[in-house]
């Protein structure tokens, strides 16, 4: 990432200077780079540009209205997983035939809101919600665009947690059922059945998947087709991955050769819901060192007044962040577990870490924190929710203030 580097001794983003924004908004505070954002997104779209193609962002991995705002400008359309991301997306600008709407566990009201705001297609998950979603469309007079989500059985070689399109997953419809409900869709008038649906999870950082899965719902397009089903687009979701140690990322030109060759020759639109890719990268969370203690038999602990509350990750999934000193000192490293403030063991931002000196009161970068940071915190230990801060066009400006102690409690009586 060149747009997070070294310059006069200290962490800069953008040619910005971190400590500089520090000094004026405190921390824990997020920092994301506006021309990271816009390179990761040109390079995606530039890489399908010989496919008609749309690229829903999934704000499930930063739904940060600034965040929103940005990608909107530069093209994305939104997918949302509940009727508070479908808001969100509204209040940025993104007009419901911008949105698909997909979710494992919709309610009726958030089914009722995307029915009558009329979104780009509902992602059904079952059989059962097919017929709660053909009720709603026909008590209102119109027909619901729909798309099918199906579950292909195919392991994606990701985290256990962030596989989603496997048979013992929550996920879809199992795709040799697929065929029966398509034909109960069709059947349906309060449906319009506009696409086919899957996404493998998560962080996958390997092509065949995806492309299997592409080709699974190739051919299952092929048998919409036969049945009289005018199907306009294939969704196949999102879940490309990043690099958090350093390794080679996924190159956005081999996804697109793996999967784009195996849509277009159905005639169907592509359409894409990335989310870790075009922000994950892009963000960096910035803490400050509250203790550093170290006694004979324990380890060499870095008490962070950062933690789980504002980055989950490392606890939920074990997951690896790189770690930097903002304004590192000259001198020997040694090893630290860099752990968090909350009342939990679990609360551990890295293991086995190495660090130049460091003291109380030093600010320490987490890289990569530009998704599934923000969007996962929460107010544990009644710790306030931290700020945020773009980076963008040679100017920084806070586009989330810290959250106050009375909004904290401002819902309690």
């Amino acid at each position: 990432m060149t747009e997070f580097t070294y310059r006069d001794g200290s962490l800069r983003c953008d040619d910005i200077s971190i400590p500089d924004i520090v000094r004026e908004v405190g921390t824990p505070v997020y920092v994301y780079s506006g021309s990271a954002i816009r390179g990761a997104f040109a390079a995606l779209d530039a890489a399908l540009a010989g496919s008609r193609h749309t690229l829903h962002y999934a704000l499930k991995a930063n739904s940060t209205l600034a965040i929103l705002r940005l990608l909107r400008r530069l093209g994305a359309h939104a997918d949302a997983n509940s009727g508070g991301e479908i808001e969100v997306a509204r209040r940025a600008g993104f007009d419901p035939a911008e949105i698909v709407f997909t979710g494992v566990g919709k309610t009726r009201d958030e089914l009722e809101l995307a029915v009558a705001l009329g979104v780009k297609a509902i992602n059904i998950e079952s059989d059962g919600e097919a017929r709660r979603i053909d009720d709603l469309a026909r008590a209102r007079g119109v027909r619901a665009r729909v798309a099918l989500r199906v579950n292909p059985d195919i392991d994606p070689n990701t985290h256990a947690h962030i596989s989603t399109g496997q048979r013992f997953n929550k996920f879809g419809v199992p795709i040799e059922h697929a065929p029966l409900l398509l034909r109960e869709m069709a059947r349906r008038p309060g449906l319009d059945v506009v696409g086919l649906h899957v996404h493998l999870g998560s962080q996958i950082v390997e092509m065949e998947p995806l492309a299997r899965a592409a080709q699974a719902l190739a051919g299952l397009a092929r048998e919409a087709r036969d049945i009289g089903l005018t199907l306009r687009h294939l969704d196949l979701g999102g879940g490309l991955g990043i690099s958090y140690d350093g390794a080679p990322a996924p190159d956005p030109a081999r996804y697109a050769a793996a999967i784009a060759p195996i849509v277009e020759a159905t005639g169907l639109d592509l359409l894409l819901e990335p989310g870790r890719c075009l922000v994950g990268p892009a963000g960096i969370l910035v803490g400050r060192i509250a203790d550093v203690k170290c006694y004979p038999g324990s380890p060499r602990f870095m008490v962070l007044d950062t933690g789980m509350t504002e980055l989950v990750r490392p606890a939920l999934y074990g997951a690896y962040h790189r770690m930097e000193a903002v304004t590192p000192r000259a001198g020997d490293q040694q090893v630290y577990e860099v752990v968090g403030p909350l009342c939990e063991t679990s609360d551990t931002l890295g293991h086995e870490r190495r660090f130049g000196p460091v003291e109380v009161g030093d600010e320490i970068a987490i890289f990569d924190a530009g998704a599934y940071g923000i969007a996962m915190a929460s107010n544990y230990n009644r710790r306030r929710m931290p700020a945020e801060v773009l980076v963008d066009q040679g100017r920084w400006e806070i586009i989330r203030r810290r959250q106050s102690y009375d909004d904290l409690m401002r819902l309690e009586s």
